[in-house]
Order: structure tokens, then sequence, then C-alpha cells
């Protein structure tokens, strides 16, 4: 009988970024002098500020952070801790693999510590911020297009949409639902919406500028997709968002690129050896059977 591990403790287990319930009595007391105990295990204390850490994540979500929440969390804390008890008893953090995962599992709270550390300690001031607006202004030139495509395998057959749409170009949405292997805008009669050409394959960004309003291609685009049989619906200049509308977008993209930095800047300053893995002996070739000596 096969018992799945994960279902069985999926009512148990809580998120290792938050549930932390250490055997070290040092780390325990830490947190509960902080906030009280929300409960003990055979002696060792649950921290109310672990507890509390659960419910704000729960009301973060949207849901609420009851008094029935509360204890159902403290049930979940006290099962995990019971486990982790059980395999400190067995000596099972010794172990080298489980050694090895705890560690990674610490480096990475760790290094999310250090990321929320900086976030909140390095913020974007709105002279950088505004600076980064400017260029993208600056480099916000052209047209976008609002166009309809209809992608097919086969060249003759895109070909042969294209005499349809000669004949009657209103056909083109239907065409599109019914020919298209593009899931994407099939559904929807082609439609892509607007768009920057640059953001397309060439191919296809180069038909499309070509194109007058109201128009289909009036050859097959290939590209490595496939032949498309594009028809612009319109074009206009590309507009920048307002400042406040891309804000949030923009804070997000300088921290990143802060953090990228840092994080070079740190790698090139720390001393990295690489050790190589011994070199493996060559494969010896398999061993011929002799041939047994026929029987006189």
């Amino acid at each position: 009988m096969h018992i799945n591990i994960r279902n069985l403790l999926a009512s148990v287990v809580l998120a290792p970024a938050l549930i932390a319930c250490s055997s070290n009595d040092a780390v325990q007391g830490s947190a509960t002098a902080k906030a009280g105990v929300a409960a003990t295990v055979n002696g060792t204390p649950i921290s109310e500020h672990l507890v509390g850490l659960m419910l704000k994540q729960r009301t973060d979500l949207g849901r609420e952070g009851s008094a029935e929440a509360r204890k159902s969390f403290i049930d979940r804390m006290a099962m995990q801790l019971i486990i982790t008890q059980a395999a400190v008893k067995k000596g099972l953090e010794k172990d080298p693999e489980v050694s090895d995962r705890i560690e990674l599992s610490r480096q990475s709270i760790l290094v999310d510590a250090f990321v929320q550390d900086y976030l909140k300690n390095s913020p974007v001031g709105d002279d950088a911020l505004k600076t980064e607006y400017e260029k993208i202004k600056a480099q916000a030139t052209g047209q976008e297009y609002k166009a309809r495509h209809i992608l097919v395998e086969k060249e003759a057959e895109a070909k042969d949409i294209i005499a349809k749409l000669n004949k009657n170009p209103k056909a083109f949405e239907a065409l599109a639902k019914e020919k298209s292997v593009d899931r994407g805008s099939k559904a929807n009669g082609g439609e892509l919406g607007w768009f920057d050409p640059r953001g397309m394959v060439p191919e296809f960004g180069a038909a499309v500028g070509k194109l007058a309003k109201g128009k289909f291609t009036d050859a097959p685009v290939k590209s490595q997709f496939g032949y498309h049989v594009i028809w612009l619906e319109d074009s206009r200049p590309i507009a920048v968002q307002p400042f406040e509308a891309i804000r949030p977008a923009l804070t997000q993209q300088l921290q990143e690129k802060n953090l990228k930095k840092l994080f070079d800047d740190m790698k090139a300053a720390a001393k990295i050896e690489i050790t190589q893995l011994p070199a493996q002996p060559p494969a010896k070739a398999p061993e011929t059977k002799k041939a047994e000596p026929a029987s006189k």
C-alpha cells in the first residue's frame, strides 16, 4: 500500500518561512519573550508571535483571522512540533542529507530576509523614478497597432484563406475561429489587441507596418510559427502612461535593477573557488567471451 506523505502532512505542516519551530531553546526563548507563549508542547513553547504571523498572512489573503483560525493554527503548529521532536529524538537532523536540506532552507530564509531588509532600508527615490520615466518617454517612438491574424501551418492554406477574404473581407473573424492554430487569439477571431511591432517576430512586425488601415496581407507572411494572414484594424502613435500610473511598475523595475547590481558587486568581491571533480578513468572495453571449442 502506497502512503501519500504529502497529503498526510498537508493539514499538519505549515509554511517553513513562518513556522521555524526550533529545538534550540535560545531561539524559542527570544521569540516568546517578545509576544508571550501561545501554547507549549512537551515543555517547548509555541510563540504567540508566530501565531500572529500566520493570522496576518491569512488576513492579507482576505480571510478572517478569527479565534477559530488561531486555534487551528496552534493545533497544526503543535502537531508539527511533536513530529519535529520525534525526528530530533531519533537523531535525524544529524543525517548528512537532512542536514544539507536544513541548511538550504536556512539559507533561503536568510536570503529572503536580506532582500526584504534591503528594500525597506534602500527605497527608490522620486528623482530616480522620474529619470527612468524620462528614458522610457524618449524611447517610446513610432506606432503601435491593433490587428488580427490567422495562423496556419501550410502556405497553400494561407493562400486559400486570402482568396476567400478577397471575395468576402468580413469573413476574417469566422475564418480565424475555424482555421487558426494560434490558441491565444483563435477564439477571439484572431484579435491581438494593441501591440508594439518590435515585440513581435520580425517578419510579422514588418508586415504590419506596411499595411493600410482596414486592409489584410495579400500574401502569406512566413515566420518561425507558420504562415500568417494579417488584418490591420487601426494604428496610433505610441503613448506613455502618466507617471503616477506606472510608478509601482517603475519602482519594482528599479528595485530589481539595484538588487542585481548589489548582488553582482557582492559576487565580484567574494572569493569563490570551484573544486574540479576528479577525472574519471576511461571506461574499459567490454571483454569478449572466448568461443568454446567445438565438440568432437
